[in-house]
């Protein structure tokens, strides 16, 4: 008989190895959190819930988990991966003391949230400002998606409910910050509702949008630096009027839905008023076509309101809709931007599908489920979520180039973050050795230069 040879080598396995750290690329959001000053941002903000004499500090408790999730942990226990390495990521508390920090401040509610939330603000503005040329705002406008995202649950958790999917849940309210097509994005709120919350609520779409604001930059929270960005389920009489309110302090893009009153203005729109819609590179998009509403369908919605609609030919397949006219598929946004051609705001509403790339990474970054049951826990992790988004998307733009920049969570984990290294001590200093065959070695060790090269936070 024939020896059977297999196709990959057969190694011993055994416990009981030494100076090897597993995950030894998490020093990457260590450093990015040191480097913005994120640890001691939050250590500072929730010195309140630190109780005498206590071993651990609540602020890298919170941390703690933030990138036990950015890792890809699920849950709180899952802290337990850094507290297998401490000589990376330094003394880590036990599973029942994060569970009593959490309790802690659900129980501390609005005032703990206000308490984490400004800390982001606070490191946001100054990594931005590190940034340069990377931030979000060096366009010169900085542009927020809200979107609704829903996370199912397998079990009765406070506030779980049928969605309007016929699945049960929660159905929360996030916002991001638009990166462009140079970068990824960043949250900035994150609005817990239940599963039966509707999709066009406008007072859940006026506090995603005021928690949103917070949180960027002070010269950003008023102006017309700032777009607010929604799908159809913004486009409401009052969030539209609320945000007419702040007058020249916002502009917003806003999507429609297509009325018996939108559907007969389109069809009186003449032929030579249809503009061929452009791609992002300036070309004529073939099969899809512009135009701008006025008149009657405008009566009743707020003053300086711009109603632009497009026609396209629908994919193989598509199935049209009753408000689908001449066998072209409708949609229309709102906006108050006066100037600008049609064409171009047309498409800067459309790169609004970016949101969906950033709920995919909050799906992948613990928001695939909300793991403890009360409201008050889960609107906590969903602050703890948002500080691992944060620190996914600080990384890229601080500390990568080319392609790396663009690298989502699941990739980053797989190719970085995963890679394992050596612990050296000489001359009592420690050294983390990668492995020099890693594809990413260098990737890794150049984004530790980037950042070592950053000042310090004062």
């Amino acid at each position: 008989m024939k020896k059977r040879i297999g196709s990959y080598p057969r190694v011993r396995v055994e416990g009981g190895g030494r100076a090897v750290v597993s995950q030894a690329g998490g020093v990457l959001l260590v450093e990015t959190a040191r480097k913005t000053g994120l640890d001691q941002a939050i250590s500072a903000v929730l010195t309140p819930w630190r109780k005498p004499r206590a071993v651990h500090d609540p602020g890298k408790i919170l941390l703690d988990v933030a990138l036990a999730v950015a890792l890809g942990g699920d849950c709180l226990a899952d802290v337990g991966m850094l507290r297998a390495e401490p000589a990376v990521f330094g003394p880590v508390a036990s599973d029942p003391t994060v569970s009593r920090l959490i309790d802690t401040l659900a129980m501390a509610g609005p005032k703990a949230l206000h308490a984490i939330r400004a800390a982001r603000s606070e490191v946001r503005a100054r990594v931005w400002k590190l940034a340069g040329a990377s931030a979000p705002d060096a366009p010169g406008e900085v542009i927020v998606d809200l979107d609704g995202v829903l996370v199912l649950a397998h079990s009765e958790k406070q506030d779980a409910a049928a969605t309007w999917k016929k699945s049960f849940g929660h159905h929360p309210l996030m916002g991001f910050v638009d990166h462009g097509s140079g970068g990824t994005g960043e949250p900035v709120a994150a609005l817990l509702r239940p599963g039966n919350a509707g999709s066009n609520t406008a007072a859940d779409h006026i506090t995603a949008t005021r928690l949103a604001l917070a949180q960027l930059p002070k010269q950003h929270r008023r102006g017309r630096s700032t777009l607010i960005r929604t799908d159809s389920a913004g486009g409401t009489h009052e969030f539209l009027a609320w945000l007419s309110q702040r007058g020249r302090w916002l502009s917003y893009s806003v999507g429609m839905t297509i009325t018996d009153a939108i559907h007969q203005a389109v069809l009186k729109v003449p032929p030579s008023a249809w503009t061929p819609a452009v791609e992002p590179g300036g070309e004529i998009r073939e099969g899809a076509w512009t135009a701008e509403l006025d008149g009657d369908v405008l009566k009743g919605w707020p003053r300086g309101m711009r109603l632009v609609v497009r026609k396209e030919r629908p994919h193989p397949g598509a199935q049209l809709r009753f408000t689908d006219a001449d066998g072209l598929r409708l949609t229309c946004f709102a906006t108050n931007t006066a100037n600008g051609k049609i064409t171009d705001l047309e498409l800067r509403h459309r790169r609004r599908a970016r949101a969906e790339d950033r709920i995919r990474h909050a799906r992948a970054t613990g928001l695939r489920n909300l793991p403890l049951h009360d409201t008050a826990q889960n609107q906590i992790w969903l602050e703890i979520v948002q500080i691992a988004l944060d620190l996914l998307a600080w990384l890229p733009m601080l500390a990568l180039a080319g392609k790396p920049r663009l690298w989502e969570p699941r990739r980053l984990r797989l190719r970085l973050f995963s890679a394992a290294a050596e612990l050296v001590s000489t001359a009592r200093r420690r050294h983390l050795r990668f492995a020099r065959h890693w594809p990413w070695t260098d990737v890794i060790t150049d984004a530790v230069q980037r950042l070592d090269a950053l000042p310090d936070p004062d």
